[in-house]
């Protein structure tokens, strides 16, 4: 499939998607606590989207349960809401996509439950630096390669690793487009970045291996060594001046 250039009034749309998303992410992180259940958190989500308008683009795609993706800890990705309580120390990754007037947007961060150990936050910390770092490097006449090989040398060092089974992707018209960005491998390869491509760029950072497995829900990426995973995404435009993020929270800072 090509990759689809968008113009500057699609890619309007698509920060309109991502204002959502980001202001939702926000609510949740700050709805995260000790004793919150996972699936309380999908209720905030099919709560504010209904207040603003806009459709949950992961409830029902390919048969997913649900409005968000809630990982835990060695969960990598697509973790689904329920029972689960979260516990004090526990990392939680939640991923986030919202379709307005027919384009998507997509994020994620990872936040901590109360206190975290060193590890659980310095792998959140590299993981968050490694995401700004590369899309720092998606610019107009770049080779693709440039983002992958960014967040690649940053999470390896620091002693981490990067998952290789799930990658970033393009993203707009739907949520999952052309080209796929991965989380590793060699500077020149890949197209050339060309402005009005839209890119969700999302590094998965494991603390021990980069190896990952699915549980038996069909859905749950896990650690296949069971080590903890942070993952942080952000639906980027590249552009003739440089990278512009259409999905960036009220507030966040820019590493």
């Amino acid at each position: 499939m090509p990759i689809i250039i968008k113009s500057d009034d699609e890619i309007a749309i698509i920060r309109e998607a991502g204002s959502v998303v980001a202001q939702v992410l926000d609510i949740l992180r700050g709805a995260v606590r000790p004793g919150l259940t996972s699936k309380e958190l999908d209720a905030i989500v099919r709560r504010e989207f209904k207040a603003r308008g806009v459709t949950p683009t992961f409830l029902g795609y390919n048969g997913y349960p649900a409005t968000v993706c809630v990982s835990v800890n060695d969960e990598v990705v697509h973790g689904i809401p329920g029972e689960r309580v979260l516990e004090e120390g526990d990392i939680v990754s939640m991923d986030l996509g919202a379709t307005h007037r027919g384009f998507v947007a997509d994020s994620a961060i990872t936040v901590g439950v109360g206190h975290l150990n060193p590890q659980a936050e310095r792998l959140v910390r590299v993981t968050e630096e490694a995401l700004w770092i590369g899309i720092g490097a998606a610019r107009a006449g770049a080779p693709l390669g440039a983002i992958s090989f960014a967040i690649q040398r940053h999470a390896e060092g620091a002693g981490f690793s990067v998952v290789r089974e799930y990658v970033g992707h393009g993203v707009g018209r739907e949520m999952h487009e052309e080209p796929q960005v991965p989380n590793f491998g060699k500077p020149g390869r890949g197209p050339r970045l060309e402005a009005g491509m839209t890119l969700a760029i999302e590094p998965m950072v494991n603390a021990g291996g980069y190896e990952v497995e699915t549980l038996r829900d069909g859905w749950t990426i896990v650690t296949k060594d069971r080590s903890l995973s942070a993952h942080f995404e952000h639906t980027v435009a590249v552009m003739e001046n440089g990278p512009d993020i259409l999905t960036l929270r009220p507030g966040e800072t820019i590493l």
